[in-house]
Parts: structure tokens; C-alpha cells; sequence
């Protein structure tokens, strides 16, 4: 059990309430946190807008226990909504609740404290453990699933393109051929051949095989389709004036939420067009002006929040038409496909496709 009197600290937690609370100071505004964790960033941004409800979802329900206790214990209970889902059903949870629009929605797509500090479910390479990485354990794919049934090309994808492992031809070849004699069911496994298959002189810095965790877990979670598919639905479910918050702990994550934001923060107009259009103006404000990273005094306090990105838009005029429909397709679309795809190994190849073919 997480001692929860221990919990590490919140990331950029004073960015993250400054850059939620002014959307939240008025009767009846609603924030929705879709990572919710141990609730240190939503304990923190009720505390600071005081006529806020929050509604806290998570796929983990012992977190979003323990996040429900401490809501308790800080006073918070009757401003707080827990849920547990995916934080890609976002639609779905408001739309339970009779919600259509809310005023702020925060993602902190880090692991939580309770999946890093719990040494039982295979997410960290620093102690044995299973092979699991499951973000909601009543899901039937778990890391030492695909090492056993992935075939090497579908390995050495998701190395490569979730992992940016350079060794991901080598690591796979040497898991396939090693499997039939030795299943994969421990971290401790794996972290020896991954050990033994990078050569000492091509090493990152640290445990060699975090790539590797990293990319299982990616794949286990289905974390970077269920992001993409996320943003677009919390953009169509903002107020005017509501603000979008994410954390990203990993260049793919940022990639792909930078990419979204600037849908809206540039002209919808080809280029040299004399005159725009109202209609084509952004309808997002950065708030950011880029990215927000952790300084040197954060780092030191706080080691996990050396790799933090975090970016921030409000939406500054109603979406158009045109894309909260285009929106609505990209989120209903890449749900279809977890849906068709998520018990079998080329799940995220299929959807790797689709986008490919929407460009």
C-alpha cells in the first residue's frame, strides 16, 4: 500500500493552478481532471478555485481510492466527482453526469506515484516484478503478453517508434529467439537481455532497457492513440474561455499535443490570402508561448519532473463548425479502431495506419 502521508509532489503544481484557476473562478464552474491519480494537482486547483467542481477520472481504481480518501480528509468531497475510466471516454463521462460543457480540463500524462512506487506491477526497471505495466488491471493485455505473442517486426516496431530505441532490431530478435525456452514474466528477465544485447558504448544514460519499459508500457496502455483521441474530445467540450492543461513526460506525448494545439492557433486559410475570414481566425489562445519545463530548484526537489513539457491553450472564440465535426471524427474514429483491435498484437499498427491514410 502507498503511504500516501509520502507522496511525491505534484509536478509544475504552481504552473498548473495558475494556468487552471482563472477558468474556474465562477458559480458553478466544473473542471475536469483526466488523470487524476493521487489527486495532488486536483486537491490543489479546488483549494484554489473555491465555487469549482471537479470531476477526477482514472483507469486505476485503487488510485482513484486513495484520491477519493484524501478528498475527504482535505474537506474537498462535495466538490469532487470520482470516476473510473479511461481518460479517453471523456465524452461518455460527462455526457452520464448531464454535463456539456466544462471550464478547464487537465491531463498529467507522467505514471502516478502509486504505478512508479508500487514495485508489483512491473512499471519500473529498478525492482522485479511481474510483467504487467497495466494502467487498469481488468485489461487482458499486460506486458509479458507481447513479449510472448508479438512477432519480431511488431517488436521492433513498437521499440522503435514508442521507445526511439536504436537496438530495437536487436532486442526483439533476441527476445523471439529466447521466449520458446524462457518466457518473459519478469522485469528482472528483461533487464538482463536487454543488458546483454546493448553494447556498453551506445548506452543513454541509465538503465538501458527504459526504453524498452517505456515502449511496453505505451503499447500495454494503448497511451498515445487514447491521448490523441482525448485532446479533440476535450476541445469540443470546452466553454469559450475554457483552458486545455497537459503535462507530457515524453517527446511523443508532446509531439502529439503540440500538434493538436496548433490546429487552433494559426489561420484556417491557405497561405497569401489577402483577407481572413472571422471564420478562419484561431480560436485558441497559447498560453504557454511553448512549452513550460521544470527549472534547476524543481529538478532537484522533484527528480520526475526533469523531462516535463507543459502546454496550455484557452479556447478564445466558439470552435467552428467545421472543426468540432472534424474533432469529433478524429476522437470517434480512433476509438473504433482500440475498440476492434484492442485484443489482438497489431492493434496500434492498424492505427497507425488510419492516420496515415486521414494524412
Amino acid at each position: 500500500m502507498v503511504d500516501v502521508a509520502n507522496i511525491h509532489l505534484p509536478v509544475l503544481l504552481d504552473d498548473c493552478v495558475n494556468l487552471m484557476a482563472p477558468a474556474l473562478e465562477h458559480e458553478n464552474a466544473i473542471a475536469a481532471d483526466c488523470t487524476l491519480g493521487l489527486a495532488g494537482h486536483s486537491i490543489a486547483f479546488l483549494k484554489a478555485a473555491p465555487q469549482a467542481r471537479l470531476i477526477g477520472i482514472d483507469r486505476d481504481s485503487e488510485a482513484l481510492g486513495l484520491a477519493t480518501e484524501r478528498m475527504e480528509r482535505e474537506g474537498l468531497a462535495d466538490r469532487f466527482i470520482p470516476v473510473h475510466a479511461a481518460f479517453d471516454q471523456l465524452d461518455q463521462v460527462l455526457t452520464d453526469r448531464g454535463i456539456e460543457r466544462v471550464d478547464a480540463v487537465f491531463m498529467d500524462l507522467g505514471l502516478s506515484s502509486l504505478q512508479i512506487d508500487e514495485t508489483d506491477r512491473g512499471f519500473s526497471y529498478s525492482h522485479d516484478a511481474p510483467l504487467d505495466m497495466r494502467m487498469d488491471v481488468s485489461q487482458p493485455l499486460t506486458a509479458e503478453r507481447i513479449l510472448a505473442t508479438y512477432d519480431a517486426a511488431e517488436l521492433v516496431r513498437i521499440f522503435k517508434e514508442y521507445g526511439e530505441e536504436r537496438f530495437s532490431r536487436q532486442i526483439a530478435r533476441a527476445i523471439v529467439a529466447r521466449r520458446d525456452k524462457e518466457p518473459f514474466t519478469t522485469t528482472a528477465q528483461l533487464n538482463r537481455l536487454v543488458d546483454e544485447v546493448v553494447p556498453q558504448a551506445h548506452r543513454p544514460a541509465g538503465n538501458p532497457a527504459k526504453r524498452v519499459f517505456q515502449a511496453l508500457r505505451i503499447e500495454v496502455n494503448g497511451e498515445l492513440d487514447k491521448l490523441a483521441s482525448t485532446l479533440p474530445q476535450a476541445a469540443n467540450r470546452l466553454h469559450v474561455g475554457g483552458r486545455l492543461v497537459v503535462e507530457s513526460y515524453h517527446s511523443l506525448e508532446d509531439k502529439t499535443v503540440k500538434s493538436f494545439m496548433a490546429q487552433g492557433l494559426r489561420v484556417d486559410v491557405p497561405a497569401g490570402l489577402p483577407i481572413i475570414p472571422p471564420d478562419a481566425q484561431p480560436f485558441f489562445t497559447d498560453l504557454t508561448r511553448g512549452a513550460i519545463k521544470a527549472d534547476e530548484h524543481e529538478i532537484a526537489a522533484n527528480p520526475r519532473s526533469a523531462s516535463v513539457r507543459l502546454r496550455a491553450v484557452e479556447v478564445s472564440r466558439e470552435i467552428p463548425s467545421r472543426w468540432r465535426k472534424r474533432f469529433t471524427q478524429t476522437a470517434q474514429g480512433l476509438n473504433d479502431v482500440k475498440i476492434q483491435g484492442s485484443a489482438s498484437p497489431g492493434r496500434a499498427k492498424n492505427t497507425a495506419r488510419i492516420r496515415t491514410r486521414r494524412g
